[in-house]
């Protein structure tokens, strides 16, 4: 086989354009492929599709193609340019790159995998391009993602917030529950930043959203209740979120108690911030031994810990009655427990508690946003965290 039939191969090149010469760069340890067409090829205006003859050729240009081995392939070629009626002369689409791109989309969809798997600094070395190349490949991946995306009815929703810089910089993740992906990013956690989301929906769809699993932010409250039809009965605050407010509680608690019992010569408590605030069936396996003698002492955390474990069989009921039934015996339990901490927590809790119940009709919770959210964040961990927001942006999306 010819090289040039070899390159015309694997560049997967169609009529008319075909490969006309390929010469190997020994010294600089490169192969230069160029492209070229035979005379009287029509062409399509990109913008109508009308099919016109050439007018003339744009100067030529160069695209970085997967290596041929350990050598660098660039590919040449000089655009044809078409004078089209309406929107005058202007560039033919390739079928090797988009437009205005340096790379064809083979090398970019390389590319795209390799930065999936690393961080962009890593990506360049692999692949042997700059920063900005690697950046400008990924933000096109984005964009033609987006746009390829059909708007549809996303029944569940997850709302969440991600910390996207030191300072109480935040983004607002919105995510569909069902699918596992992340439809809106937007800068700060204000109500604005969530009614974006929701401005850009039709009216079928903020109809079709079914339910909503954020946590008590009282901005996201107030987004969705102005824009979702019947919000009230679709918002389900997140069991995970609601369990949170209680681990600090329980966390306050102990310090407290920890503080007046070193103050006596006692340190019953040192080093047991982290076991108060597992879940029963999270202590690890080493300390149980040492969890279940803290336990049987009278401490005020053990007390904090059985309230705040028993709460999660709220989620457990299969009916509202019992749940309402078991919300009222554990309220009463908690604010009469003699501990300020617990007690606000429930007092807080109370005040949400309808959309907290509203998970008997609708059972969803925030795990897969907070899934995605960890995901989210071992990518400004490789990244060393994200100054400019955008970019933050770009490679959530």
């Amino acid at each position: 086989m010819q090289d040039t039939a070899l390159y015309q191969y694997l560049l997967g090149l169609k009529s008319p354009w075909t490969v006309s010469r390929v010469e190997l760069n020994v010294k600089r340890q490169c192969v230069e492929v160029w492209a070229e067409h035979p005379e009287g090829a029509l062409w399509s205006c990109p913008k109508c599709a009308q099919e016109l003859p050439l007018y003339d050729h744009a100067e030529e240009r160069t695209w970085r193609h997967l290596d041929s081995c350990q050598y660098e392939t660039h590919l040449h070629a000089r655009i044809p340019r078409v004078a089209c009626g309406e929107h005058g002369v202007v560039q033919v689409k390739v079928p090797w790159a988009e437009a205005r791109s340096r790379f064809t989309l083979l090398f970019e969809r390389l590319a795209i995998d390799v930065l999936g798997q690393c961080d962009v600094t890593g990506a360049t070395k692999i692949l042997r391009i700059s920063w900005d190349e690697a950046w400008g490949i990924m933000e096109r991946a984005v964009k033609r993602g987006r746009q390829r995306k059909t708007p549809k009815v996303v029944r569940r929703l997850g709302v969440d917030e991600k910390a996207a810089a030191k300072g109480h910089r935040y983004l607002t993740l919105v995510c569909d529950l069902e699918e596992g992906t992340v439809e809106h990013v937007a800068e700060e956690r204000k109500q604005e930043s969530l009614e974006g989301y929701y401005q850009g929906l039709s009216e079928e769809q903020l109809a079709g959203i079914e339910a909503v699993a954020m946590d008590m932010w009282a901005p996201y409250i107030q987004a969705t209740l102005a824009r979702v039809p019947k919000a009230a009965g679709k918002i389900v605050f997140d069991r995970f979120h609601v369990m949170g407010y209680l681990g600090k509680a329980v966390d306050t608690v102990r310090k407290q108690e920890h503080r007046a019992l070193m103050a006596a010569g006692d340190e019953t408590l040192k080093g047991s911030k982290y076991l108060w605030l597992y879940s029963r069936e999270n202590v690890p396996q080493q300390r149980r031994d040492e969890f279940d003698i803290l336990r049987r002492k009278e401490l005020k955390v053990g007390r904090a810990w059985a309230i705040k474990e028993s709460l999660r069989r709220l989620w457990h009921y299969a009916y509202p009655a019992s749940g309402w039934k078991f919300w009222k015996r554990w309220y009463f339990w908690a604010t009469h427990s003699r501990l300020q901490s617990i007690r606000k927590a429930a007092e807080t809790i109370h005040r949400h508690i309808d959309n907290i119940l509203t998970y008997y009709q609708h059972p969803v919770t925030n795990a897969m946003s907070e899934g995605l959210n960890s995901k989210i964040q071992k990518i400004k961990s490789m990244a060393c965290g994200f100054r400019n927001i955008e970019n933050f942006k770009t490679a959530i999306y």
